[in-house]
């Protein structure tokens, strides 16, 4: 049996179906019941279940369990705290890193040996515009402002708690450090410092399904490293198996994805009449970053090569997910979640 924590959100779901999909149990928790149909559907057990409750802990099973998968969390794209105005810099340590703990201390009292947590990339944002692939050994270097700084700092806290439990206790602690993760999911609207927005990709398809232009703003070459939920969910399975892996890897294609190429893309993949015009906006400010990630040691440890590291796959494979309705009331859960 695998436990999934977090199984209701968006990488979680899918994990949860990829796992099943491979023959393995499943013990589904989240703390929102009214999602728990759908992971049954699939063929999930499911628990409600919130990992900084000491007494909930007391609810998962003490046999049989190969390992645990920690997606629970809280996150700024989740956060309706406006920084400016008030702080829940504890809020992120109790979730992030006290709910972390508990999972570590239920897996040493129950000789649970692997451990698998997500970690940010944000942890070497200081390194993100050096033009080189940033391996798992590049020192940390992090922004303090920001509706992010705290959310990096409670990862880094339990990243550092895991290896501790790692040469302390003789855990395989694993972290996956995540860019972006593509997928359809119910995150096409996000929280930026306490403020609803629409995500970026989201725009960019509702614009090309009505043939609106599609502005660039700034430098139309900016690159970063990005993933699809698929792959991560292998990933998750990989690594599982694994006897060797242990502590800190990149998990990204590691493949640079141009702005403009990513907007041409959406823009084949998702016309349905007009074909919406790019026009270029390089008086406008772009903050968006240039990023690149070193994906040698999962393929060394692991053998994980990403299936989806062409932009034009993920897309067509988004789309066709977005068609067939499957994850349709997942969205909608989502959407619920953020009003």
């Amino acid at each position: 049996m695998v436990i999934i924590i977090g199984a209701t959100g968006f990488i979680g779901h899918y994990t949860t179906k990829y796992f099943i999909e491979q023959g393995i149990e499943v013990l589904a928790t989240g703390r929102r019941r009214a999602k728990s149909n759908i992971l049954r559907n699939i063929g999930a057990n499911f628990i409600e279940f919130d990992m900084t409750n000491e007494e909930d802990i007391k609810k998962l099973p003490t046999e049989n369990v190969e390992g645990v998968i920690i997606l629970g969390g809280l996150l700024p794209a989740n956060s309706k705290t406006d920084i400016s105005v008030d702080e829940n810099a504890a809020d992120y340590f109790k979730v992030n890193t006290i709910g972390v703990i508990n999972i570590l201390e239920y897996c040493r009292k129950n000789s649970v040996k692997k451990v698998i947590c997500t970690s940010s990339y944000a942890d070497v944002f200081n390194s993100w515009k050096k033009g080189y692939a940033i391996k798992e050994t590049e020192p940390r270097g992090y922004k303090f402002t920001g509706d992010h700084a705290v959310y990096v700092m409670s990862k880094n806290a339990a990243n550092d708690v895991i290896e501790y439990y790692n040469q302390q206790h003789g855990l395989q602690g694993i972290i996956f450090r995540l860019p972006p993760v593509y997928g359809v999911g119910p995150h096409s609207e996000i929280y930026v410092n306490g403020k609803y927005y629409k995500s970026g990709i989201q725009t960019f398809i509702e614009n090309a399904e009505a043939g609106k232009d599609i502005e660039i703003w700034g430098d139309p070459h900016l690159s970063r490293d990005i993933i699809y939920v698929k792959d991560v969910a292998r990933a998750f399975y990989l690594v599982l198996k694994s006897d060797k892996a242990k502590g800190l890897y990149n998990m990204s294609s590691g493949v640079p994805l141009d702005l403009e190429e990513q907007i041409k893309i959406i823009i084949e993949v998702f016309t349905k009449n007009k074909k919406s015009k790019i026009i270029y906006r390089p008086d406008k400010s772009n903050n968006t970053p240039s990023f690149l990630f070193d994906m040698t040691k999962a393929n060394e440890d692991f053998g994980f090569v990403p299936e989806y590291r062409n932009y034009l796959d993920i897309m067509l494979d988004y789309k066709k997910e977005l068609e067939n309705g499957e994850w349709k009331e997942l969205v909608e859960f989502g959407k619920k979640d953020n009003s």
